[in-house]
């Protein structure tokens, strides 16, 4: 038995959620994966905010742009070619760790 659930007076040693077993491995995973999910999307959200004031993000030279009468076709090539490359750079030296 435990000692600290035997002795009067000592049960309160513990949080309450470990003497109920909610302290168990799988639920503070679960945790940490939900804290890193939601810095992941602010930092998602803060990175969207910043490139809207980086002027050059969608004017590269191998963007193309067609414009005729009331009809416009934008394909940004060469901005998703520098994201991707930035990407895989980027999620390749997190991965080396």
């Amino acid at each position: 038995m435990d000692p600290a659930t035997t002795e009067p007076g000592r049960a309160f040693l513990r949080p309450p959620s470990a003497q109920a077993g909610l302290m168990d491995p799988a639920t503070i995973n679960v945790g940490k994966v939900l804290v890193a999910f939601g810095l992941l999307i602010t930092l998602a959200g803060v990175v969207l905010v910043l490139v809207g004031r980086v002027p050059w993000i969608g004017r590269l030279p191998g963007d193309i742009h067609f414009q005729r009468g009331n009809f416009t076709f934008y394909f940004p090539l060469a901005t998703s070619l520098l994201l991707s490359v930035v990407l895989t750079l980027l999620l390749y030296l997190l991965g080396r760790r």
